[in-house]
């Protein structure tokens, strides 16, 4: 019996490893066209391959590429394994094919085209005008040069607003035929009797209207037109400006409402902050000011500070986040305390421009100008990374988490402020024209009202989230020759400037109600307000506009790309509040394959008949002569990280999220 046992045992093992070998060789189906087989059997896209990035398990998708070698008149693609000419880096065409030869190069206008990654943008008047106006030369390579004579049109691709003119420039099509030759072919005053309208409807989004000389744009009722072809709706709301926050538009008349954690005034029926009394920061050479909205009870928290630059708060802890502009440290002060030093939080690789924090993911953003980035944080430092890269000079940046939105303005050559979700999606250009200089961005919540400061336009102005119905609201008074902060609250706007020394607020609907703070501060730079109400701890967007967690959002800042998920109810009780759940990526078995789970389920009952086996064996071999008492034998708790408990069944989704929180 024993010589039997013996040999089952040995068969049990063989078969066991057999078939446990198969299990982990079984080839999947990959298709060929689209996918390569890495050694383990696993697919992954073609397009993966030797790129620089380990996707295989085994990294077999990186071995035997070769070393790429590019000449010094060549750049290197940077997924594509391709060598082009250096004079087609930042030409406005995709010749690598994965646009790493475009990404991060100067963004040139309608009408103007690059002159390189170290250039700026050129009229393309002067392309192939026979003097050389790039660094480069490129301008009036001979290549680009013949392409352009024989290929005018191919030069730049105008919008349906613009009319091409002969040489290839772009112009907006309303000035065609107003008696001003605005191409230098004089090409927008040929053929002026004909009927504009007939092409592409002048470019009028809605109604095009010919006339003698020319035409134009009209919108039906309750539109408005904006620049010169655009129409958008108007908002009575927005239009009349009287509410701070809610407001209901019905039978032509406004009713004005006011949020939670607020109250209306009876008389002036503005609506005001409940609770405690809100402050207002500044950062400042000389330390840290604290004072009241109306500039009363002003005095110096702590002269422990860098110097004046960018901040940020986080009221649930009484927090204040500040970089000196121009260098690489962010630092934290306590507001809590009278007075402190502030505790260095990280040195970034670059200097800072911008700051912003998210309060309900906990996560810290700021800009590089130098890097030409957008980076993020937990916010005691770790975890950080590039989170937008190629931009042109970001100055400036806020963000949204309840709608799980991130703004930031660019100061480069082409001005423009964007948004996109916090997982960096659905990138939106918000405003593009008459913006110069965006130093400082803020959002009115309630209201759901982008406002930034332009230092160049010597101006505050602001948009919807979207993008639309734009207003100026506070022009050149004196007190914008050099602004730096801005912050939005309850009716009015704060900002500092530090050509006056001075910090000053007016009203958010109209610029009315102009006030000078009475403080002396010297060279004022970032602005901050701390009121619970303006960081609500509600349901937020996990991520992007839309997505809301029942039980948790966990946020992982080391994967490839940034990723918010939602978390089961039982995932992170244990778990600090103030840090975000922060995953590490890990492969989970696909258990849905059902050839796969097939053999899993054979090879778990041979092992299961194996341990029977071989307690058999034991027990048949080594029984003494003597009788023993019988002995019952139970299996412990188990020990396993993924087996919550004896009723709990694990589906695909849960198995990931816990193999990537051990």
């Amino acid at each position: 019996m024993g010589h039997l046992g013996s040999l089952f045992i040995l068969m049990s093992f063989t078969t066991l490893h057999h078939i446990s070998g198969a299990a982990g060789h079984t080839p999947l189906t990959c298709r060929e066209q689209l996918e390569f087989r890495c050694k383990d059997g696993s697919c992954i896209l073609r397009q993966k391959l030797c790129d620089g990035h380990i996707d295989c398990e085994d990294g077999s998708d990186e071995q035997q590429c070769g070393e790429l070698r590019c000449k010094t008149d060549e750049f290197s693609c940077r997924s594509s394994r391709r060598c082009i000419p250096s004079r087609s880096w930042c030409n406005g065409v995709d010749d690598c094919g994965d646009r790493s030869d475009e990404d991060s190069c100067p963004r040139c206008t309608a009408g103007l085209i690059s002159c390189g990654p170290s250039d700026g943008c050129l009229s393309a008047r002067k392309l192939c005008d026979g003097r050389v106006d790039c660094k480069d030369g490129r301008d009036e390579l001979r290549e680009s040069c013949g392409l352009t004579r024989a290929h005018p049109q191919s030069a730049l691709a105008c919008t349906a607003s613009e009319l091409e003119c002969g040489d290839g420039t772009c112009i907006p099509h309303s000035w065609r035929c107003d008696n001003k030759a605005d191409c230098s072919d004089a090409s927008d005053e040929d053929n002026c009797e004909q009927n504009e309208c007939l092409v592409n409807n002048g470019g009028c989004s809605h109604r095009c209207v010919d006339t003698r000389m020319g035409f134009h744009c009209e919108c039906p009722d309750h539109m408005r037109l904006v620049g010169s072809n655009r129409c958008e709706e108007v908002d009575m709301c927005l239009e009349r400006d009287v509410c701070d926050q809610l407001c209901v538009h019905t039978d032509g008349r406004l009713a004005c409402e006011c949020l939670d954690g607020y109250q209306m005034t009876p008389i002036s029926r503005e609506c005001k902050a409940k609770g405690v009394e809100a402050r207002l920061l500044v950062s400042t050479p000389k330390g840290l000011v604290q004072m009241g909205l109306g500039g009363a009870a002003c005095r110096t928290l702590t002269a422990h500070v860098p110097g004046p630059g960018p901040v940020a708060a986080l009221a649930s802890n009484n927090t204040l986040y500040l970089a000196w502009q121009g260098q690489t440290s962010i630092y934290r002060v306590n507001l809590n305390e009278a007075e402190t030093d502030a505790a260095l939080v990280l040195d970034a690789a670059s200097p800072v421009f911008g700051l912003t924090v998210d309060w309900i993911h906990h996560l810290l953003y700021w800009t590089s100008v130098e890097s030409d980035s957008i980076n993020v944080s937990l916010l005691d430092g770790s975890a950080r990374r590039s989170l937008i890269t190629g931009l042109d000079k970001p100055c400036a940046l806020t963000v949204d988490p309840l709608h799980g939105l991130l703004f930031w303005a660019e100061c480069g050559s082409s001005p423009r402020i964007e948004r996109a979700s916090l997982d960096v999606q659905d990138r939106l250009t918000l405003v593009t024209s008459l913006i110069r200089h965006p130093v400082a961005l803020s959002l009115d919540m309630p209201r759901q009202l982008l406002y930034w400061l332009d230092q160049g336009m010597r101006s505050i102005s602001r948009v919807n989230l979207d993008g639309r119905h734009r207003k100026t609201v506070v022009e050149s008074n004196g007190y914008l020759d050099r602004p730096f902060g801005l912050a939005v609250f309850e009716g009015f706007l704060y900002w500092s400037d530090q050509d006056t020394q001075s910090i000053c607020r007016a009203s958010k609907h109209s610029g009315s109600d102009f006030q000078i703070l009475p403080t002396n501060v010297t060279s004022p730079g970032g602005v901050a307000i701390i009121h619970p109400v303006l960081q609500p701890d509600s349901n937020a967007a996990c991520g992007r506009p839309g997505l809301v967690c029942t039980h948790g959002c966990a946020v992982d800042l080391i994967s490839e790309t940034p990723n918010f998920r939602c978390t089961p109810p039982d995932l992170g009780r244990n778990r600090s509040p103030d840090i975000p759940a922060v995953s590490r990526t890990g492969h989970a078995t696909r258990l849905s394959d059902p050839a796969f789970a097939g053999i899993l389920s054979l090879i778990v009952f041979l092992g299961v008949l194996l341990a029977g086996t071989v307690l058999w064996w034991w027990r048949e071999e080594f029984r003494p002569a003597r009788n023993l008492t019988a002995q019952s034998f139970s299996l412990k708790e188990s020990r396993d990280p993924l087996i919550k408990g004896p009723h709990v069944s694990l589906n695909k989704e849960t198995l990931k999220l816990d193999l990537d929180n051990e």
